[in-house]
């Protein structure tokens, strides 16, 4: 095994996609048995997102279900990837990370991002509109600023004062630059767009200003990773996901993950084919020792201190086996 790889820290980040015949809940009940699975095979942490509205996924409240996956898990650190800082009321969010490291202590993460709701409605549902998304950086000093106590309004966020929970920022646009300003630990993808994710890392370190939650620079690199028995195999389990992403970019709404062998047989406009093709173009798949070289030259381009799997798929057994034989690559179960 690669000695970079071994020293590399290997998470995972679960979206609840609903899939075919199986609903929301069902989605959900499958994200915390994931995360029991991922546990037992040795990854470091294990985070839920946040979609609001969105068909196809199911992780709506990030904070509710993390504290689901917590309770069902034992030493696996658990956080969100992430929360949108910009739609929710900042003492709101302190709150609720203070209340899971106070029932969870000691393995809370605080993934924070900048994304707006995904469409015109979801943001008039959330009262938020796509400028919010301006005020990141402010919004996230005022959050800090409530596990210190340094708030001007004179009211303390209980029980969160005092608690450290590490905050970590997920890139997108700018977010690099604002997480080197607020001295904070970066989440950044994806992996196929390898030139832009190495640009904002690049950014991230040059900018980075030590703070009292990080004396020096975190990259966390995030996207797809699939291993199987064969590179045919590992593509197959990406197809489910691509098709998701090319529907929505031609219809606009995601729809429940397909069996990739209902995948294989539709007929696919050129539009439909060309976003398909490109979902498919550049991801990291393959075989265990195709998958461990790969790996072992992002992680030496980006100099990342953990990488953050964020795979989806239909087929749920071999989203696990990809899992297992990801924990061989990286050393984590023998």
């Amino acid at each position: 095994m690669s000695s970079v790889i071994a020293a590399t820290r290997f998470s995972v980040l679960d979206r609840s996609r609903t899939r075919e015949g199986h609903d929301g809940p069902a989605a959900l009940r499958d994200t915390v048995r994931l995360a029991q699975e991922v546990e037992a095979l040795g990854y470091h942490r294990f985070w839920v997102s946040e979609h609001h509205g969105v068909p196809g996924v199911a992780g709506s409240a990030p904070t509710v279900l993390a504290a689901a996956v917590a309770a069902a898990t034992r030493t696996i650190r658990v956080g969100t990837g992430g929360v949108m800082l910009p739609n929710h009321q900042s003492l709101v969010v302190a709150e609720q990370f203070g209340v899971l490291e106070s029932l969870f202590p000691g393995r809370i993460d605080m993934g924070l991002g900048r994304s707006v709701g995904f469409t015109d409605g979801v943001r008039k549902a959330l009262g938020r509109d796509k400028h919010d998304a301006e005020d990141f950086a402010a919004q996230l000093t005022e959050l800090l600023g409530w596990f210190r106590g340094t708030s001007d309004t004179g009211v303390r966020a209980r029980p969160t004062e005092g608690l450290t929970v590490p905050p970590y920022v997920l890139a997108v646009g700018e977010g690099a630059t604002i997480a080197a300003r607020a001295g904070l630990p970066l989440v950044i993808g994806d992996l196929k767009d390898r030139g832009k994710m190495l640009r904002g890392i690049d950014t991230y370190r040059g900018a980075f200003r030590p703070s009292p939650w990080l004396a020096e620079p975190y990259v966390m690199i995030a996207g797809t990773v699939a291993v199987a028995g064969s590179e045919e195999e590992a593509r197959r389990l990406l197809i489910p996901e691509a098709w998701s992403m090319a529907y929505s970019r031609t219809h606009g709404t995601f729809p429940p993950l397909p069996p990739a062998e209902r995948v294989e047989t539709l007929t696919m406009t050129e539009k439909e084919r060309g976003f398909y093709e490109s979902g498919l173009s550049g991801q990291l798949y393959g075989t265990q020792e195709q998958v461990a070289d790969a790996l072992e030259r992002v992680i030496k381009d980006s100099g990342a201190q953990e990488v953050l799997v964020t795979t989806s798929t239909y087929d749920r057994a071999g989203l696990l086996d990809s899992f297992r034989r990801l924990a061989l690559v990286a050393g984590l179960t023998r």
